[in-house]
């Protein structure tokens, strides 16, 4: 079923418009009746998207929303009008609108005698663009330093040769990579040697391979609220039970951590605390000293997530989590990428843990995949070698872009309140009011994509909040936050201001 789901996503991209194909592929799908529980939840507060208009606007928007982000399959059934209208205490004739407005829109296929099934709109060829190109918020992350990758792929081709030799096939990663992933840990004073590290395919995939390693379905993981969404997203796959536990606006509330460690156990902990994603903030020493025994007391296994910890821009990040801890360093399995600091299409990330938990993490593997590419890790290598050259430059740049979005927002957006991050890639920023799935989907008819908060969370909540990177070059940024302006107008119903004045 997700082959023919990523068929129609693929057709949708290329804007075949034949609906005899559309037909055929639907009829193939086994179908899945999606629970009513499960799809309320991830309704959460869609009720927000009907303030400027009827109810049904705002509950076709927020499905509409969550078939485009996948979370819920193509090809599903959805359920009844008269079972989703009892238990979302709402007429049946407002689900019944809403039903309607997307299968006119192309989000529902609707049968005699059968429940509608989600779709993928097909397109017609060659649309007009609604929004001017690259205003997009999707996606928090920098192209890439060309001229010291395309340095560093030439010299790996020079090095590949050897390799060439051998199978190629390398579970826990060339050599010359951990090397320098090693000394990178040993300089932030976390003493590593190579063995310590498993290079795998991104930092997702260095997730899932310690959820399928110490993970059942069913078992319950401890996260921030809010956290990143793609590891949401990789835990509800597996069938995980996600315990949310919320950040207060300065910070990580320990006290919280602790008590639900203490009261639900759960099987795992996933913590990002360096520059977190989204908020940009970081724990604090001797808050790190404090999580660290909590760990240690507890025996919670605890992924770190350190993959933007190289993007601070107000001051460097502490020693590593792992750092801290005085004893059980098998606990904490810290997860690193390439991603964020130097190229998202370089694909190449890492575990670093005690041997033993990199042994057990190696059984695993092959039934995910056998190693990461060899010539992309050795262009990795060279990249490591070259952070010196290349980090501070691209804080620079978070800088320069950071101060414009504030300013943007500033003029644009007054009443948005941005969290005080002082690193990462993105403001994480509280509205006015929990309207944040009505403007992400305003947003999106608009032709500009930002997810919206509930997708940082757990069980629909964080409506008051919303996710702006400060990734695009400024002529970007500038269109997509003047396009997210409109879209709040739109949803909340004022009128443009006049720009405010600043005197300096």
């Amino acid at each position: 079923m997700r082959h023919v789901a990523n068929n129609l996503a693929h057709l949708a991209c290329l804007s075949i418009s034949s609906s005899a194909i559309l037909a055929s592929m639907t009829e193939a799908m086994v179908a899945r009746s999606l629970d009513v529980d499960l799809l309320v939840r991830e309704l959460g507060n869609w009720r927000t998207s009907s303030r400027s208009g009827p109810a049904y606007h705002g509950l076709a928007d927020a499905i509409r929303l969550l078939i485009i982000d996948g979370r819920l399959p193509v090809g599903a059934r959805l359920p009844s009008e008269r079972l989703l209208a009892e238990v979302l205490h709402v007429s049946r004739t407002t689900v019944t609108a809403a039903y309607a407005q997307l299968r006119d829109d192309g989000y529902l296929n609707a049968r005699r005698g059968a429940r509608s099934t989600t779709a993928l709109p097909l397109r017609p060829a060659a649309p007009a663009p609604l929004a001017p190109t690259g205003a997009n918020l999707a996606a928090a992350t920098l192209a890439a330093p060309a001229a010291i990758a395309a340095r560093a792929f030439a010299e790996a081709a020079e090095e590949v040769t050897p390799y060439l030799h051998q199978i190629g096939v390398e579970l826990t990663g060339v050599l010359p990579l951990r090397t320098a992933i090693a000394e990178k840990y040993c300089a932030r004073g976390l003493p590593t040697d190579p063995d310590e590290i498993m290079v795998t395919t991104g930092a997702l995939h260095a997730i899932g391979l310690i959820l399928a390693t110490y993970t059942q379905p069913d078992d319950r993981v401890l996260v921030e609220q809010p956290t990143y969404h793609g590891a949401l997203a990789a835990m509800a796959s597996r069938g995980l039970r996600t315990v949310p536990v919320a950040m207060a606006p300065d910070g990580w509330e320990l006290d919280a951590v602790e008590a639900a460690i203490r009261q639900l156990a759960p099987n795992l902990a996933y913590l990002v605390p360096d520059n977190h994603n989204p908020t940009g903030m970081t724990l604090p020493v001797p808050e790190r000293k404090r999580l660290a025994h909590i760990i240690s007391d507890t025996r919670t296994r605890t992924i770190v997530d350190e993959t933007i910890t190289d993007m601070w821009l107000d001051e460097p990040v502490p020693a590593p989590l792992a750092a801290s801890m005085t004893g059980r360093r098998d606990l904490v399995l810290t997860v690193g990428s390439m991603s964020k600091s130097f190229w998202g299409g370089l694909r190449i990330g890492w575990i670093r843990a005690e041997r033993s938990t990199l042994a057990t993490v190696a059984v695993q593997r092959p039934a995910v995949d056998m190693g990461t590419p060899i010539f992309e890790q050795l262009a990795a290598a060279k990249l490591l070698a070259s952070e010196d050259e290349v980090l501070p430059e691209r804080r620079e740049i978070l800088r320069s872009r950071r101060a414009l979005l504030l300013a943007l927002l500033a003029e644009h957006l007054p009443d948005w309140r941005p969290a005080p991050g002082k690193g990462g890639l993105s403001l994480w920023v509280r509205l006015p009011a929990p309207m944040s799935s009505a403007l992400s989907a305003a947003a999106s008819r608009m032709g500009l994509e930002i997810p919206p908060g509930p997708r940082f969370g757990v069980d629909g909540s964080l409506e008051r909040f919303i996710r702006v990177p400060y990734t695009l070059p400024d002529g970007q940024l500038v269109e997509a936050i003047e396009l997210l302006a409109r879209a709040w107008r739109s949803v909340t119903g004022m009128t443009a201001s006049e720009p405010t004045a600043v005197v300096v």
